[in-house]
């Protein structure tokens, strides 16, 4: 008797960390409608721990974009070809792309999948190889965005919750008191950060004036260091630094220990909500009504204004209340500095940590 052909979904996010994390409900949704389904996930390297140990994926594509870019034409061309080859292989019954970029539509007509599922992008050539186009919607969640994909296939979400496994003990080697603060106060984007004293006023409240012990997290890279050190030499307290000394899957299982995350709109925002552990959120030029932390006991994101203070159930977005908030632009003017970021009702503020600590 001839083996029966597995079926095959090939999920694509060529974007950033967080957007990663925030396509985890999909694959759950994907493996709940399609329990003995292949599922597997192609992605920018950089983003690989968001996904990795997740039981609802079986192989992970890695595109280097930085050893591609960097290439002659001809080199380029052939590290193109050859991660398209690996991916056609499998040969796939489905192929989502889960942005509106032209690469994983690309990669999925040339690698011969049966269905195309997409957003429809700008490039209306690239749009005509879908084979089922995810509905238009107003503006809304990115998590919900992502499950829109389910549309396409008749299909309804049965759960929302943003998912990222790690080992637990990874973070035992670092002494963290049993009550914690987790501030990561850095982003890749440098427009996103909050006024230096701002973070520097909160480390100080919560440790000096609540007694409560904060640990701070950066990437190991010369603006957030640089940032982190800025902070530290206005506080008067001395909090856990491990900035630039820890992994992704480290830096997770640290903010699962801590009672409280407080921050601003970047990955390990999302990696806190994850965790299930309360979040205070600062946002500038991105709206929460999209990126927000998502809660994982709700089905539906609660952000609906455009700015100000919202909430979604544990999870609380600081964020002014201007006409031009958000703009989605890298800084005012050019500066690469976003105003809006530059002052905060830090009473508020204090009031909402000790609302979450429970103090």
């Amino acid at each position: 008797m001839k083996k029966k052909k597995k079926f095959k979904i090939l999920v694509m996010k060529f974007r950033n960390i967080g957007d990663v994390l925030l396509t985890t409900p999909l694959i759950a949704n994907l493996k709940h409608h399609f329990p003995e389904a292949q599922i597997d996930f192609a992605l920018n390297k950089g983003c690989e721990a968001m996904i990795e140990a997740n039981p609802n994926i079986d192989n992970i594509y890695i595109y280097d974009r930085e050893i591609v870019k960097n290439e002659g034409f001809f080199k380029k061309l052939w590290l193109e070809l050859k991660f398209i080859h690996s991916i056609k292989k499998q040969k796939y019954d489905i192929a989502v792309q889960t942005t509106t970029g032209d690469r994983g539509i690309i990669i999925a007509k040339y690698a011969k999948a049966k269905k195309i599922i997409g957003f429809e992008g700008k490039n209306k050539t690239i749009n005509k190889f879908i084979t089922l186009k995810v509905p238009k919607t107003a503006s809304k969640h990115t998590v919900e965005r992502n499950l829109d994909v389910l549309k396409a296939l008749n299909l309804e979400p049965v759960s929302k919750r943003v998912e990222i496994f790690f080992d637990e003990n990874l973070s035992d080697n670092l002494s963290l008191p049993e009550i914690f603060v987790h501030f990561h106060l850095t982003s890749r984007w440098m427009f996103k950060c909050v006024k230096d004293e701002i973070m520097a006023e909160l480390i100080d409240f919560c440790e000096n004036e609540l007694g409560i012990k904060v640990a701070l997290t950066a990437d190991k890279n010369e603006a957030e260091m640089k940032k982190i050190a800025s902070v530290l030499a206005l506080c008067k307290a001395t909090p856990l630094n491990f900035a630039g000394k820890l992994s992704l899957k480290e830096v997770a299982a640290l903010s699962k220990k801590s009672a409280l995350f407080v921050g601003v709109d970047t990955a390990i925002m999302h990696i806190a909500a994850a965790n299930d552990t309360p979040v205070i959120a600062f946002f500038g030029p991105s709206g929460a009504f999209e990126w927000g932390p998502w809660d994982n006991e709700l089905m539906h994101s609660s952000y609906h204004e455009r700015n100000g203070v919202q909430r979604m159930g544990k999870h609380t977005v600081f964020q002014q209340n201007l006409e031009c908030v958000p703009c989605g632009k890298d800084g005012c003017d050019g500066s690469k500095i976003s105003e809006c970021l530059m002052d905060f009702d830090l009473e508020a503020v204090k009031e909402e940590i000790k609302k979450k600590l429970k103090i």
